[in-house]
């Protein structure tokens, strides 16, 4: 099971720093922040240790299988972000 960023995500990238797969996308660098509102979990590469949704303030981390029935869409967004 993977973890999945929300809409609540403020793209602040600590998450991104915790990550210790590199599994959230995109970068602070990357040319393709402009054009998301969040950042994405990639599922085929987290392993589910937790330190992402640890360090999230704004609380837009779930593991997948705990996402809110308002908010189980975001699992098929971050699958289909690296698809």
């Amino acid at each position: 099971m993977a973890y999945v960023v929300t809409d609540a995500c403020k793209k602040d990238f600590v998450c991104v720093a915790e990550c210790s797969t590199a599994a959230i996308a995109p970068a602070q660098a990357d040319a393709a922040l402009g054009t998301v509102s969040q950042v994405f979990i990639n599922p085929d590469e987290c392993i589910d240790c937790g330190n992402c949704a640890s360090v999230c303030e704004c609380n837009a981390i779930f593991p997948e299988g705990d996402l809110p029935a308002d908010k189980a869409h975001f699992a098929d967004q971050n699958r289909a972000y690296f698809n």
